[in-house]
């Protein structure tokens, strides 16, 4: 039964920090979020990238550890372990809500970080555009040839005559 104890209060050691990570990542997000919206500091932004790549680094430190948790008490390092390691050392089914709480965090994040990633690349095609004006010449895109060699278009060529 100690075993058990032991491994349960692993388990809600790296479910609170896991909690405590996640909720960091999400304000650094929303950090992040709201530099990319005033577009005026590129300092800025990549001073909050460097702090959001080490929160990262954090969370996957903490999920090897998990992982090793795991693995050291013979379940599989996945979700399915954590459900059977979970449902053998949490009779009282307080740990549920916390993992619960871990992955509905980690969806926002993921939904933030697909936001930030989203202004990122209309910001760079904004910068693309105003280089074209600038400068007068058109960045074709970058496509494959038939050799499966990477070329830059520099004309359009037809593909079919007919419809």
């Amino acid at each position: 039964m100690k075993g058990l104890q032991e491994s349960k209060q692993a388990l809600s050691r790296l479910l609170d920090e896991e909690r405590r990570l996640l909720l960091h990542l999400e304000g650094l997000l929303d950090a992040e979020k709201a530099i990319l919206l005033k577009d005026d500091s590129p300092e800025e932004l990549e001073a909050a990238c460097i702090t959001r790549q080490e929160c990262m680094g954090a969370l996957l430190r903490l999920q090897d550890e998990r992982s090793n948790l795991l693995r050291m008490l013979g379940y599989s390092p996945d979700n399915a372990g954590l459900l059977g390691l979970i449902n053998a050392c949490d009779p009282e089914r307080a740990l549920p809500p916390r993992w619960a709480e871990c992955a509905e965090l980690a969806k926002r994040c993921r939904s933030l970080n697909d936001h930030n990633g989203a202004l990122v690349a209309s910001r760079m095609r904004r910068i693309q555009g105003v280089l074209e004006i600038i400068t007068g010449k058109r960045v074709d895109p970058n496509v494959y040839g038939k050799q499966a060699q990477q070329a830059w278009v520099t004309r359009g060529r037809m593909v079919a005559a007919e419809a």
